[in-house]
């Protein structure tokens, strides 16, 4: 495959038999951001469970001490009174049947988390299939559907993550950009692990953390020293 020449300029920067510990990884990886945007970085855990196994799933969310840097658009759907609380809380969207259809008739995506109340699940019901690949579709697991929309909208706009292990038993998760201090990213990225590692399934057996790497959106990756964890 071939890179570009700020690609491999940046891969030059980084040795790639070496083992990084976190705060080493952490100003390596601003360095190789050479984009003209701010780059976001990004987390990749591979991890020693088989994601074929429902009890080894490794899903959950944590709010960022420093967030990811992105301004986060909520839309919540909810009705009532439960709509006002979204509205005072700071939600970008709110709305029931009325925006079911504008997303079913416009193909209308332009927000980034989908929270809703349980009575409203019926209704959204009729998305599932537009929602749900595009990770969108409200989740108990995650703290998307619920009654307490203040918390729930207020922890999103904090900075708050969801992560996943994917079919490949591999977690990508993003812990800030590239303009952020490293010791807000080293703090981020300190959360995340401590998250992850707390998830560990009680039947995956063996080496939980198997690598880590981090990157950069444009950059290579550098593999990071999870035993510092």
């Amino acid at each position: 495959m071939k890179h570009g020449k700020k690609y491999n300029d940046s891969r030059k920067l980084i040795d790639s038999l070496k083992l990084y510990d976190p705060e080493e990884a952490v100003a390596l990886v601003k360095q190789t951001g050479k984009a003209k945007f701010d780059e976001t970085i990004e987390l990749s855990i591979r991890l020693g469970v088989d994601p074929r196994h429902a009890d080894q799933q490794v899903r959950g969310t944590v709010v960022l001490p420093h967030g990811t840097g992105k301004k986060v658009k909520v839309l919540v759907f909810a009705k009532g009174d439960k709509a006002k609380e979204a509205e005072a809380a700071g939600a970008d969207y709110v709305g029931e049947a009325d925006l079911v259809a504008k997303i079913q008739s416009e193909n209308w995506f332009d927000f980034d988390v989908c929270v809703a109340t349980p009575d409203m699940m019926g209704t959204i019901g009729r998305i599932a299939r537009l929602l749900g690949p595009k990770g969108l579709m409200p989740n108990p697991k995650s703290g998307t559907v619920t009654m307490d929309l203040t918390k729930a909208i207020n922890e999103i706009k904090a900075g708050k993550v969801e992560y996943r292990v994917d079919k490949t038993a591999i977690v990508h998760c993003p812990i800030g950009k590239c303009s952020f201090d490293d010791e807000k990213l080293a703090e981020n990225m300190k959360a995340l692990m401590d998250a992850v590692i707390k998830a560990k399934p009680a039947t995956a057996k063996g080496t939980y953390i198997k690598s880590l790497y981090m990157s950069s959106t444009m950059g290579p990756s550098i593999k990071v020293n999870s035993l510092k964890f």
